[in-house]
């Protein structure tokens, strides 16, 4: 293994000049700043850790950083773009999120609505508690919810609809065996197939991550009248400009700018491999692919508020509720070991937002009222409202992830006090 990763590093050394050079035709002095981020990549290139990544850093709207490194997969050997396009994973949530938003700004969508008002078969769901039965063994016993799971549970994902790898063993072991992904689906059948499952947990107790945005999804068909993804395009990718932002790539021109984890991070080879067998799935949760140009149109209507280029697509209202801790004391929520949003974070509908410094010495960088998410891809997002930064990371690495995202985080902060 290790002959091979360093005979791959070889050839990445070789390509990562035009890689860089085809990313951006002159230096800035964004370049010098974060210098530490250009040795970070230089380095998870160098090493075969990954193949290769985008980087976006901008602030205030101004010209920033952009680098690209490596290449787009190791049997194409093309170099990293700003048009490569990479699957989203999680980062998908943030956009569903907002589209349904923009449908509880016309009010044709409440909070308050219970998920079984737009889906019927979520009226007879139960909660699963797990227990041991006399002779010793394990039981699930299923028992009705205190009340129904509403839209802000989906969006705050506090529906008790969990993953199959997170929650109590048996929990997990009802998910494996109700077949969710087995032959052809749409986010319809999808939903169906949740609201037969028990629900971790009570609704509105514990923050829970889950198919949570995938049910929000199908809501999204029935409430507008269309598919997912139409709705999004007309709402939000078409306006903004993202026209490399979908569920299914449409040519062969798309398809070779995909980008394709190492061919050893099983996890994601798997997990991509799943998602692309259902391309008749328009997964919310999880399901777009896109590329760092796209993003970063999506990232700056966040960071002004819900508006960009004289058109808004939240009210102020609106976007206010989305980016406020909904999950913070008092409001009975508790966190499990799956605690996404991280030291500092309270979650609001549909993204991360730091509340306080977090309990870490010293604190994880950044700035309170800060925004984020990431996908289990690689990908990440954050928006800095106090500092004015959009900050994107486009990469293909389960494995990697968790180590290489907080160094980056590290290292885009330490570039940003540098220069005050």
């Amino acid at each position: 293994m290790r002959l091979g990763r360093w005979a791959l590093a070889l050839v990445f050394l070789a390509i990562v000049p035009a890689a860089a050079a085809g990313c951006a035709t002159e230096a800035s002095p964004a370049d010098e700043r974060f210098a530490a981020v250009t040795a970070l990549f230089d380095h998870e290139i160098a090493t075969g850790k990954i193949p290769g990544a985008v980087v976006l850093i901008e602030q205030r709207g101004k010209p920033g950083y952009l680098r690209c490194f490596g290449v787009r997969d190791t049997t194409r050997r093309s170099p990293m773009t700003p048009d490569t396009i990479f699957a989203l994973h999680s980062m998908t949530k943030p956009i569903t999120s907002v589209a349904a938003m923009m449908l509880i700004d016309a009010g044709r969508l409440s909070l308050d609505d219970p998920v079984s008002k737009y889906i019927p078969a979520f009226a007879d769901v139960m909660v699963g508690v797990e227990s041991v039965a006399d002779n010793g063994r394990p039981v699930l016993e299923r028992v009705p919810p205190r009340r129904p799971p509403t839209i802000a549970d989906l969006m705050r994902h506090t529906s008790g609809i969990t993953y199959s790898y997170i929650g109590g063993p048996l929990i997990r072991q009802a998910y494996r065996d109700a077949g969710i992904f087995a032959g052809a689906f749409d986010n319809a059948v999808f939903a169906e197939r949740i609201a037969r499952l028990p629900l971790a947990r009570q609704p509105g107790t514990l923050w829970r991550y889950g198919h949570s945005t995938d049910v929000l999804g199908r809501i999204i068909e029935i409430v507008s009248g269309q598919s997912l993804y139409a709705f999004e395009k007309q709402r939000i990718f078409d306006p903004l400009g993202m026209t490399s932002t979908k569920y299914v790539l449409d040519s062969d021109d798309e398809r070779a700018r995909m980008a394709e984890p190492l061919p050893g991070d099983t996890v994601l080879v798997v997990s991509e491999r799943k998602r692309r067998a259902h391309p008749e799935w328009q997964s919310g949760g999880g399901g777009l692919v896109s590329t760092i140009t796209d993003y970063a149109r999506f990232a700056r209507m966040i960071l002004s508020g819900g508006e960009l280029d004289g058109r808004r697509y939240l009210s102020a209202a609106a976007f206010k509720a989305m980016t406020t801790d909904q999950i913070g004391p008092g409001s009975g929520v508790e966190r499990d070991y799956f605690y996404f949003p991280g030291d500092g974070f309270g979650y609001g509908y549909g993204i991360a937002v730091r509340t306080d410094p977090g309990e870490a010495k010293p604190p994880p960088p950044g700035s309170i009222g800060e925004l984020k998410w990431d996908g289990g891809s690689g990908t990440y997002f954050g928006v800095d409202p106090k500092l004015g930064v959009i900050t994107i990371l486009m990469q293909q690495t389960e494995q990697e992830r968790g180590r290489i995202v907080p160094a980056f985080k590290k290292r885009v902060y330490d570039g940003l006090a540098a220069s005050d």
